[in-house]
């Protein structure tokens, strides 16, 4: 049974919540009782003392009791003696004049009055015995009365006991019953997750309303299925897409080997050799991108960073390269950044590659820092791209012009690699509004512009 309330929340919950009400209404509880009849015991103690005194004030005076009556002063005192030095009753109340002596005890001169609480006839009293006077043949008083109910059994304990616990029970009971509706919604979101399969990834959780936490569960839930049926669509579609650009090369190079055996002497081996070799490298540099764009994944470890000036970092890329169109350099020094040098070369390339394709006199490379970010532009005066086409660029196999040969199109990949780069070092790569061509822009952390 512990171990049916230790797998559920809603049990331990309340279980814990039971303990912690047990924990803190036994002793106030105990507490209560407690003080209750030390109250009681004094309140009685106080009565029987007043009663006594004045009747020993009384007696000191000289009043006569008349028939050795004496009144009851208070209704709840009603036992009431007074004792000779001989220790005989020479006036009592009606309820005491019955009884036997009330009680042996005999006040000193000094200490004249005495609280006891003696048993006579089976019956249990609060009493007090006051001294009539400071000389040794003084009488005493003597003022009772039966010892209260609250004091006398256990009724009150039990009272406390019942109530305890039913305050107790009605905790537990609480608990459950608001820890039961509040994970009502919980429960149903869990049921429609397990509905969910991988096959399908468009269905979604009912969010409860209101702003609260379980609300906001279900909103994050919502939006970590919203991603994971954004990624498995990405991933359907780029395995179909790889698929069908390692197939294009593929099937040339067969056709062309399967033509060259059926055809021996029909064949220019030079021409097979070479046709072959690009188709080659085509599918090597398909490949070679695909590794990387797995290796990058979501982020770099640190341990591979280094700092890097960026603008060193353009000027040595560009002093290896042979560009068609010549290239205008705005570099600022000092512009450090974080990171993976070969990655970053990577992006450095892969942009120029893209401006070298498109561009018609000129590229423009920019290196600077804005408010603590670094920022790196490879700008072309080729075409414009439509806002709509910014963020799909970046898509893997994207290609907006759709009659661009493969072979001077490129594998596809750059541009994703390049976003993929910036995104697992903490930045961002984006294309903005450029008059008259293409402005891509690297924006990555920095370190603060070099003295």
């Amino acid at each position: 049974m512990s171990g049916i309330w230790a797998r559920s929340l809603r049990g331990r919950v309340t279980l814990v919540t039971t303990l912690i009400a047990a924990v803190l209404l036994i002793p106030f509880g105990i507490g209560a009782v407690t003080v209750t009849r030390a109250w009681v015991a004094a309140s009685v103690s106080r009565d029987t003392r007043n009663v006594a005194e004045r009747i020993a004030t009384e007696t000191h005076a000289g009043a006569l009791w008349r028939g050795g009556r004496i009144p009851v002063l208070d209704p709840t005192v009603p036992l009431i003696q007074i004792v000779n030095p001989h220790g005989t009753v020479s006036a009592a109340s009606d309820g005491a004049a019955a009884m036997p002596r009330l009680s042996d005890l005999w006040p000193a001169p000094d200490d004249r009055v005495i609280t006891a609480r003696p048993c006579v006839s089976r019956m249990c009293l609060y009493l007090t015995a006051v001294r009539v006077s400071l000389e040794p043949d003084s009488s005493v008083v003597y003022a009772g009365r039966r010892a209260p109910a609250v004091l006398n059994d256990h009724t009150l304990e039990t009272v406390a006991a019942i109530e305890i616990a039913i305050l107790i029970g009605i905790t537990g009971w609480a608990t459950w019953m608001i820890m039961g509706r509040a994970l009502r919604p919980v429960a149903a979101m869990r049921a429609q997750l397990d509905e969910i399969n991988a096959s399908d990834l468009s269905r979604r959780v009912a969010q409860p309303a209101g702003d609260d936490e379980l609300s906001g569960l279900a909103a994050s839930i919502n939006g970590t299925l919203a991603r994971l049926e954004r990624s498995s669509r990405q991933q359907r579609q780029f395995a179909s897409d790889a698929s069908h650009e390692l197939r294009t090369p593929i099937a040339g190079l067969r056709a062309q080997l399967e033509s060259a055996q059926l055809y021996p002497d029909d064949t220019d081996l030079e021409a097979l050799v070479t046709s072959a070799l690009r188709d080659t490298d085509r599918l090597e540099a398909i490949i070679t991108d695909l590794l990387l764009l797995a290796r990058i994944g979501s982020r770099v470890d640190d341990a591979a960073k280094e700092w890097l000036d960026l603008g060193e970092m353009v000027r040595e890329e560009l002093s290896v390269r042979k560009d068609r169109v010549p290239i205008r350099l705005a570099v600022e020094d000092g512009v450090l950044v974080q990171g993976v040098r070969l990655q970053l070369a990577r992006v450095l390339t892969n942009l120029l590659d893209n401006a070298e394709r498109h561009a018609d006199r000129y590229v423009r490379v920019s290196v600077g820092c804005e408010d603590g970010t670094a920022v790196l532009a490879v700008e072309n005066d080729g075409a414009e791209i439509a806002e709509e086409d910014r963020e799909r660029i970046f898509e893997r196999f994207t290609r907006l012009d759709a009659a661009r040969s493969r072979d001077a199109g490129g594998t596809g990949l750059g541009l994703a690699i390049a976003r993929d780069v910036a995104v697992a070092h903490g930045g961002e790569l984006t294309v903005e509004d450029c008059q008259g061509g293409a402005r891509f822009v690297l924006r990555l952390p920095s370190a603060a512009l070099a003295e």
